[in-house]
């Protein structure tokens, strides 16, 4: 196999794909893996109807040693096709959960949050004799402890979040309705996650354009939501009819544009690619000998020089900052915010503006990797 195909669904086991694609080559990985819940009796209700309980093959094991065996064996292949700037994502309940954050962290990964989905909705305990299972846990994960760069949208959850910083609780509720994949009335998978999770899932943790990797792609809910989302992905299945129910699901969805503003997400600063003032020039967005105004003030001018320092009248000179501060008569100033330049309208812009249309041009250079002309 070569090249990494996107917005593709591979047929088949997840370690024997993942074995064929290339090393680094993914941006983040969301896996769903059977849970090994072990189910012994049939469930019923109150009403003595049974439960429609998780009781598929795939998700059947001989014991705890052979589960460890094939959860190690996941881990260590999505682990070599995840980027070295990428990101992981697992869910499971308190029947696995801890077996893999064991073996997530043998394998390296080092383990970013522990994220608690709270459902709205969860199934009651009908036996009655312990509480509702009325959360599952996903573990995200970089690659290494070592790992300094990693893709985090923390200033889009937090505007999603009413500008509030988003906590690792999220209530949600389950797949349901016409959500829930059906055929003849009978749900096409046990467990289709809700598109609300890996709607924040995938903002959180991309840009427009990543790829998303799903080993276990079920009916598609992360193939979905990357598709809506700008971002591609690729599907591991080994399930014919879930395959077939997700190809039907994914033709139904317009794919967005990466390149489309409506799929970018709020940058921190810390994130935004830095832009000095010589830039400016250099871009051509301002020229040498150009005057700038002091708080729009056509009184208090400075000249830019070609080296992207200011020079005021009578021969002082230095970077707009440290020319504000003089200007001013400020103990300390940031210039970006002081300075202001006259449009071809005759009317007066601060420098800042500029700055900003530089940076969202690096941004989209370096999400969708397409040249953007001025």
């Amino acid at each position: 196999m070569t090249g990494t195909p996107s917005d593709h669904i591979y047929h088949g086991d997840c370690i024997d794909i993942l074995a064929q694609l290339p090393p680094q080559s993914v941006d983040v990985i969301f896996a769903d893996p059977p849970y090994n819940l072990q189910l012994q009796h049939t469930l019923l209700r109150p009403n003595q109807t049974p439960v429609a309980a998780v009781d598929d093959a795939w998700d059947q094991f001989a014991d705890f040693a052979a589960y460890d065996a094939f959860t190690t064996a996941w881990l260590s292949a999505c682990r070599r096709v995840l980027k070295n700037t990428g990101t992981l994502w697992v869910i499971g309940s308190y029947h696995n959960i801890y077996r893999v954050g064991s073996i997530v962290q043998n394998l390296g990964y080092w383990v970013l949050n522990d994220v608690v989905w709270i459902k709205q909705n969860p199934m009651p305990n009908f036996r009655g004799v312990r509480f509702t299972n009325a959360h599952e846990t996903l573990l995200w994960c970089k690659k290494s402890r070592g790992q300094k760069r990693y893709t985090f949208n923390y200033h889009a959850l937090k505007t999603m979040n009413d500008d509030k910083q988003m906590r690792s609780d999220w209530e949600l509720p389950l797949c349901t309705g016409s959500e829930r994949l059906k055929v003849n009335g009978h749900k096409v998978h046990t467990t289709q996650k809700p598109e609300a999770l890996l709607y924040r899932v995938i903002l959180a943790s991309t840009h427009p354009g990543d790829v998303v990797l799903d080993p276990f792609f079920g009916t598609g809910t992360t193939g979905a939501v990357a598709k809506k989302l700008g971002r591609h992905y690729i599907g591991i299945e080994r399930e014919a009819a879930y395959i077939q129910a997700a190809r039907a699901r994914l033709e139904r969805i317009a794919p967005a544009a990466p390149d489309d503003h409506r799929y970018q997400v709020t940058h921190s600063r810390r994130s935004a690619p830095r832009i000095t003032f010589g830039s400016l020039l250099e871009q051509g967005l301002l020229l040498p000998g150009q005057p700038l105004f002091f708080q729009q003030d056509r009184a208090r001018a400075a000249l830019v020089r070609a080296d992207g320092s200011l020079q005021l009248p009578g021969g002082s000179g230095g970077s707009i900052h440290q020319l504000a501060v003089a200007a001013g008569n400020l103990p300390g100033s940031n210039g970006w915010q002081h300075w202001y330049y006259e449009k071809d309208d005759g009317t007066l812009e601060v420098i800042d503006a500029l700055r900003q249309m530089l940076r969202q041009r690096a941004l989209t250079v370096h999400e969708t990797g397409l040249p953007v002309l001025p």
